[in-house]
C-alpha cells in the first residue's frame, strides 16, 4: 500500500457526494491519495511461547489491523474482527503450543469503496501477546472516574473487573489498588477482600480521597496512576497499571463547557489518523511531533476523524495537555 505507483484510477469510486450537492453518481478519483490500499495482504511471523504454569492464559492484542482480520495460530482461526481502527484480542492458550515455536498469521483485506479517505493497510498498529495467571483483571479492566474535585480535594473512584479460575474459592484473594502522585509518590494504598464477585459484575469498587488534587488540564497536563494488584495469600497474581487525570467537566446550558470550574473554549482541530508522507503506520515520535506543533498554534483539542486513534495517540493526548473527542466510526 505505500510501494505505489499512485494511480487516479485506484480506488475509483461512482457515487454521488450529497454533501457538494451531486443528484446522480458520477467517477471520483484521488479521494484516498491515489495509494493501492485496496486489496489483500498476509502476515507470518514465528514466536516462541514459554511455558505456561498451570492455569496461565494467553491473549493477542491487536491495537488495530486494516480491515476485516482473520487471525490464525498454528494453522487454527483465533478469531475475526472486520473493522480496521478500534483494538481487539483474542484468548489464544488453546491455540498455541508452550515451549514451542508458534505461527501466527493474520489475512487483512482492504475492500474497494470502503473509504473516502486514505486509511492505510495491513498491520499498521502494534501487536501484543499477553500473558496473565488464571486469576488476573481482565484487559481494560479498570475504569476511574473522579466525581468529586475541587482545590481541597477530590473523590478518585476506582472499578475494577476480576477474573478467576473456575471453581476458585474467591475469599483467598483479595484487590490491593495503590494510587501515587504525578511525581510517582504513593499517596495511599487500599485493599478489599473479594466479595460476591458474581453479583457484582465481577467488579470490586474502592474509593481514595486525594488531598490538595493537581488537577489535570491543557496547561498542565498532570496524570496521577493506580497500580492494582490481584493477591491470593500474599502472592500477587497481577499487575494492572492505569494511569489517569484528576479534573471536572460541566456542560452549563446556553453558557458552555468549564473544566475545572473554569469556562474553556475549545480551539480544536479535525485530525485523521494518517501522518502526512509518513503513512498510517503508528509513530509515537510523529503523533508528538504533530501534537507540539498544533499546541503551538494554540490548539487545545482534537477530534479523531473518522475513527477511533491508536493507544499511543491518546496517551500521547494526556501527556501533553490536549483534549481529545474520540469519534468511534464517520
Amino acid at each position: 500500500a505505500i510501494y505505489g505507483p499512485f494511480s487516479w484510477q485506484n480506488d475509483m469510486q461512482n457515487v454521488a457526494i450529497a454533501q457538494d450537492g451531486q443528484k446522480e453518481a458520477i467517477e471520483h478519483a484521488g479521494r484516498t491519495g491515489g495509494l493501492p490500499f485496496v486489496g489483500t495482504g498476509w502476515y507470518r511471523n514465528k514466536v516462541n511461547v514459554p511455558n505456561l504454569a498451570d492455569g496461565e492464559r494467553v491473549t493477542l492484542k491487536f491495537d488495530g489491523a486494516m480491515s476485516h482480520a482473520r487471525v490464525y495460530v498454528n494453522g487454527k482461526e483465533a478469531g475475526y474482527w472486520p473493522y480496521g481502527y478500534n483494538s481487539f484480542f483474542f484468548d489464544v492458550t488453546d491455540l498455541v503450543n508452550p515451549g514451542e515455536e508458534n505461527l501466527i498469521a493474520v489475512r487483512l483485506e482492504n475492500l474497494p469503496e470502503s473509504s473516502r479517505w486514505y486509511p492505510g493497510a495491513g498491520l499498521y498498529r502494534n501487536v501484543h501477546m499477553i500473558i496473565t495467571d488464571g486469576a488476573h483483571i481482565p484487559m481494560w479492566g479498570t475504569y476511574i472516574t473522579t466525581p468529586e474535585v475541587s482545590k481541597e480535594w477530590a473523590r478518585v473512584e476506582v472499578a475494577t473487573e476480576v477474573v478467576l479460575p473456575s471453581g476458585a474459592d474467591e475469599s483467598k484473594y483479595e484487590l490491593r489498588t495503590t494510587i501515587y502522585s504525578p511525581e510517582g509518590r504513593e499517596l495511599k494504598s487500599v485493599s478489599s477482600r473479594l466479595i460476591d464477585l458474581a453479583y457484582n459484575d465481577s467488579t470490586v469498587n474502592q474509593t481514595f480521597i486525594v488531598r490538595k488534587p493537581e488537577l489535570w488540564s491543557p496547561d498542565s497536563p498532570r496524570l496521577y496512576s493506580a497500580k492494582s494488584e490481584l493477591v491470593e495469600r500474599n502472592t500477587v497474581k497481577d499487575t494492572y497499571n492505569t494511569t489517569f487525570g484528576i479534573r471536572s467537566i460541566e456542560i452549563r446550558p446556553d453558557d458552555g463547557f468549564y473544566l475545572n470550574g473554569e469556562k474553556t473554549v475549545f480551539k480544536g482541530v479535525c485530525n485523521h489518523h494518517d501522518l502526512g508522507p509518513l503513512g498510517a503506520a503508528v509513530n509515537d515520535a510523529a503523533i508528538r511531533r504533530q501534537i507540539r506543533m498544533l499546541k503551538d498554534m494554540g490548539c487545545n483539542a482534537i477530534r479523531t476523524s473518522h475513527n477511533m486513534p491508536a493507544p499511543e495517540f491518546v496517551r500521547a493526548c494526556d501527556e501533553m495537555g490536549m483534549m481529545v473527542m474520540a469519534e468511534s466510526f464517520d
